[in-house]
């Protein structure tokens, strides 16, 4: 028997039409986030949350700071103005050393000591830029587990980016907004791969190179300059097998330290051995810092220096802005692709090249 299709125009696979589903999205929920993300920091609140110790307006100062974004520049700068008062009211100590030397066990070992004398700790580690991505290889934060969660301690890890010596950017504004937030003993670990390391000596008090025993960096250092800015050497690692090793190299960099003139400071240069692992001689380089920080309060060579690095850093605000200002210029930018291929196809020679996007910048 046959029986008629009552709905010959549907077909049996069509799905029936269903109860309306609600809309699970809190549109209120979103409209709230996007005000978020639209809304501006607000200056004077973010200024008063890092006098009253907040890191995470310490972490939202420090991105503002570090923004490549020239509407941030503005805001960036009215921060470190008003954190400028509570600020230069610590130690600051850079820390360099090669890759391998344990820069990043040694201050973990160095700050937990601190904060158990009472200390409060920032840390500034200044990771590697992978040359691919531009950003941090290392990430300090995962190689400083039980100094991330210690309440006194502060880690802030920074790409290096092109800047010389593995130096952030603006490290040096960095360590103002960290004194502002009451953070007395700043740490600024540096690269350690062979670039100048002036620039990280130019906004420290105290300079620290960590060195390994046997490892051929004895001359190494020398040759590349960093024992003659060297406060104190630490032979890392001196434990088991090398604490042999580690007592050799000790006097070999004790006579390597009397071949330099002596220091404007009046200090004598010292070489300890520790192990960061076994954290032994931590103590140690810590009295060694405090007499060095006492003698040249003392003979007033802190307070002299600290004038100078001020007068060095505004030079470099100067250069870094003119740098940025030419590069971030829009009829610049086209010139500079005009002329690369100019160049590339030999119609110009470079120089020719560069004096003609200089005139143009100059409206010469």
């Amino acid at each position: 028997m046959h029986t008629s299709n009552p709905h010959p125009n549907k077909s049996a696979l069509q799905e029936n039409e269903g109860i309306e589903q609600p809309n699970i999205t809190n549109a209120q929920a979103i409209k709230r986030f996007q005000e978020r993300r639209r809304k501006k920091i607000n200056t004077e609140e973010i200024i008063n949350r890092i006098i009253q110790q907040d890191k995470v307006a310490l972490s939202q100062a420090i991105t503002l700071v570090e923004s490549l974004n020239l509407q941030h520049h503005s805001q960036a700068e009215q921060i470190i103005q008003g954190c400028l008062p509570y600020a230069n009211k610590s130690i600051r100590i850079g820390i360099t050393g090669v890759p391998g030397v344990g820069k990043s066990t040694f201050i973990e070992a160095f700050g937990k000591l601190l904060t158990s004398l009472g200390k409060k700790v920032a840390v500034l580690a200044i990771d590697p830029s992978s040359s691919v991505t531009g950003g941090s290889i290392l990430g300090d934060k995962t190689r400083m587990e039980d100094l991330v969660k210690d309440e006194n301690a502060y880690i802030r890890p920074s790409a290096s980016g092109d800047s010389l010596g593995g130096v952030a950017r603006k490290t040096r504004e960095s360590i103002i907004l960290c004194e502002a937030c009451g953070f007395d003993t700043i740490l600024v670990e540096t690269v350690g791969v062979g670039q100048s390391e002036t620039a990280v000596h130019s906004m420290v008090d105290f300079f620290l190179l960590l060195n390994l025993a046997g490892a051929g960096d004895e001359l190494q250092g020398i040759k590349r300059g960093i024992m003659e800015m060297a406060d104190a050497v630490i032979i890392n690692k001196a434990d088991g097998e090398n604490i042999n090793k580690a007592h050799q190299a000790k006097l070999e960099y004790n006579r390597a330290l009397h071949l330099f003139p002596k220091k404007a400071s009046d200090w004598t240069p010292k070489v300890r051995t520790c192990s960061a692992l076994q954290n032994t001689g931590i103590l140690e380089v810590w009295n060694l810092i405090q007499d060095y920080i006492n003698l040249t309060k003392e003979n007033t060579y802190f307070e002299n220096r600290r004038k100078e690095q001020n007068q060095y850093w505004m030079m470099e605000t100067i250069n870094e802005n003119i740098l940025m200002r030419f590069y971030n210029d829009p009829i610049i930018k086209q010139q500079i692709v005009h002329n690369k291929k100019a160049v590339q196809n030999s119609e110009i020679s470079p120089f020719a090249a560069a004096q003609d996007i200089l005139k143009l910048y100059f409206k010469e």
